[in-house]
């Protein structure tokens, strides 16, 4: 199957923070990846984000599809284009 970026939780209850990793589409949301890509922080004001932008255009090169959730993490952080994500495609900068 196709790798995924996606979000995996991380933190305690009630104080979610998120791992953004690349992850076989078939492996649960906190279980095996593959690659961690950065972190998002919600709680923070504002939502602190960090991502290896070098990896995660690789990724998508490679074909990995983000989930919507970590789609707009990364439009956000600036590693996607904005325009093309209304579209249906993914297009990396």
């Amino acid at each position: 199957m196709a790798p995924r970026i996606r979000l995996a939780r991380t933190g305690a209850k009630g104080q979610p923070s998120y791992r953004i990793v690349v992850a076989d589409s078939r492996s649960p949301r906190n279980g095996r990846f593959i690659e961690i890509l950065g972190h998002y922080n919600p709680r923070t004001q504002p939502a602190t984000i960090e991502v290896d932008s070098e990896k995660a255009q690789e990724w998508l090169n490679k074909g990995a599809l983000p989930t919507e959730s970590a789609e707009s993490v990364l439009v956000r952080a600036g590693v996607i284009n904005r325009t093309t994500r209304a579209s249906g495609g993914v297009d990396v900068k």
